[in-house]
């Protein structure tokens, strides 16, 4: 195979694609970024305010609308605007990492050849991070798509140099509308890739004079042209509250403090990047010989001044989230890639004993890291749900004897079999806990069974809810807008208005309270159901009851 045809690339959509259906559907909104996303955009159609993104009764200023859009779009595009399913919600990530595993095909295949690209998007398309973000409603996917396209612009006028060819018009455009796209996804962080890798090319080889060839005369006209225009609306909406709070709070904000508890100190990625990259972390760290003497290479050299501008500043910043780097996981996944395909000729076991240990080490912690995302499905069920899964037992009993399989060849340096047994341990894996497991852990998926529960006794077609001891995004997408989030006294207080077709949502915690309010405003309330779980986002156990006003004609 001396290059990747059109073949090639449908069946790496095709396999990517059918990758992350498992769980698409089945899996409930996840607390508490994605349900965000979903009632925002959900209200925005609602509304048909496409400018002024708003949850609940607040704005959401946190980055441009682009995410809303386009979940907005595949809502409308399926029919499924009045309903509360989680799937539409979904599509535009589906979409966007199937994009993204055929782009890093692409690249790959460009720079170090066909087998180089296909295991690159293997590599990618499999590691743990990609899997857990290509699931959900959240903007990091279609972000590392604006970014990948960005570098696929930069990458043809990268290689036109060292080719000595034109670069065509296409090429640039492609470039800074990929920019502008990143702009209205998540604000100036397309910057960082977009503007770094260049940069830090400029300043590796002393040379720019194939920045030209992107047209900037005029390119970053197109990229304004993209975001500028709701950049006014929503200015000249919000009165510049917008700017101050996205730009001012949330973005600058993370520079200086860790917002929401995520204040870590630099290395934490590097520390995270066993796990959030598995299965190929320990590929990626038997790569390093083969990158460092490779460095000078042109080829080597664009993909490490494509990760470690990143890198460095997301290191550096204080607030830290996993997904803060996975737009230099292609890069990394390519190197990593490159480095196995030359494994049978280039790769020895380091010379000095302390590489050679910490290598051993790192390789343990890889397939401790297996071995416990094998038995998390059953051990989870068993615990949690006191469920003894046959299907669930299936996952360890197909990945353990492939990771068994990946260490034996890599003990013995044949590497390509190594990472291909590697991977599909990852799939069965990752295939198995959505297909077989999370949707059986009812204990943690409380706001749907309280949704339930008002579903099965609601009064009227309108009936609006109020809750004091849940007030998790996942609940509020799936009872509605008008849900209101208030204490216990509010609770009641909110019945004694709405006797008819009001019903509170009250945990044991705030039952006294709820009682004498509802008994000091002379009403008479029932219980009509209860649900018990893990809200996981605290990590507390909670008891929920479903309360409505007792009238002689009923509640």
């Amino acid at each position: 195979m001396t290059r990747l045809t059109l073949r090639h690339y449908i069946f790496v959509a095709l396999s990517v694609f059918v990758l992350f259906l498992p769980g698409r559907a089945s899996l409930p909104p996840l607390d508490r970024d994605e349900p965000r996303y979903m009632e925002a955009t959900a209200q925005m159609l609602h509304s048909g305010n496409y400018v002024d993104v708003r949850f609940l009764d607040q704005p959401r200023y946190l980055q441009p609308a682009g995410i809303y859009w386009l979940e907005a779009a595949a809502v409308r595009l399926t029919g499924m605007q009045d309903q509360h399913a989680t799937w539409p919600y979904r599509i535009p990530s589906l979409l966007a990492v199937t994009v993204a595993a055929v782009l890093t095909a692409w690249i790959g295949a460009a720079l170090f050849g066909p087998t180089c690209g296909l295991l690159a998007a293997a590599l990618l398309a499999v590691s743990v991070l990609m899997t857990a973000e290509g699931r959900m409603a959240t903007i990091d996917t279609t972000l590392l798509l604006s970014v990948l396209l960005a570098q696929c612009g930069l990458l043809r006028a990268y290689l036109d140099r060292e080719r000595d060819l034109a670069t065509p018009l296409a090429a640039a455009l492609l470039y800074w509308v990929a920019l502008g796209c990143g702009l209205m996804l998540k604000g100036p962080v397309v910057l960082i890739p977009g503007f770094g890798t260049p940069l830090a090319l400029a300043l590796v080889e002393r040379r720019i004079d194939w920045w030209h060839r992107l047209r900037p005369a005029w390119g970053w006209l197109v990229m304004l042209a993209i975001v500028l225009p709701w950049c006014i609306a929503i200015g000249v909406i919000s009165h510049g509250d917008f700017f101050s709070r996205a730009v001012g709070r949330n973005f600058l904000g993370k520079v200086a403090s860790g917002q929401e508890t995520h204040g870590l100190p630099p290395g934490y990625h590097l520390g995270v990047f066993a796990i959030a990259f598995w299965p190929g972390s320990i590929f990626a760290a038997m790569s390093l010989p083969f990158i460092w003497a490779q460095r000078f290479q042109p080829h080597v050299r664009y993909l490490l001044c494509w990760i470690v501008p990143h890198w460095l500043v997301f290191e550096a910043i204080a607030t830290k989230l996993p997904h803060y780097v996975l737009p230099t996981y292609p890069a990394i996944a390519i190197l990593t890639a490159a480095a196995i395909v030359s494994f049978p000729t280039n790769w020895e076991w380091p010379r000095a004993l302390w590489a050679r240990g910490l290598l051993a080490a790192y390789g343990l912690v890889w397939f401790t890291v297996g071995s416990v995302l094998a038995f998390a499905g059953p051990v989870l069920l068993w615990r949690m749900e006191g469920i003894v899964s046959w299907a669930a037992m299936l996952i360890p009993a197909g990945a353990l004897p492939l990771l068994v399989m990946a260490g034996y060849m890599i003990l013995h340096r044949d590497m390509l079999r190594a990472v291909m047994a590697a991977v599909a341990a990852a799939v069965i894996i990752h295939v198995g806990l959505f297909v077989t497991v999370i949707p059986q852990l009812h204990t943690i998926w409380l706001s749907p069974r309280l949704a339930g529960l008002v579903a099965a006794h609601r009064p009227c077609a309108q009936t609006i809810v109020a809750s004091t001891s849940d007030s998790e995004p996942s609940l509020v997408f799936l009872l509605g807008q008008d849900t209101r989030l208030v204490n216990a006294a509010a609770a009641a207080d909110f019945l004694q208005q709405n006797q008819k077709c009001g019903m509170a949502l009250v945990g044991a915690q705030d039952l006294a309270a709820f009682g004498a309010r509802a008994l000091h405003d002379g009403l008479d309330v029932h219980e009509l159901g209860q649900e018990q779980g893990l809200n996981y986002s605290t990590g507390k156990h909670l008891e929920i009851g479903l309360y409505a006003v007792v009238s002689p004609s009923g509640p």
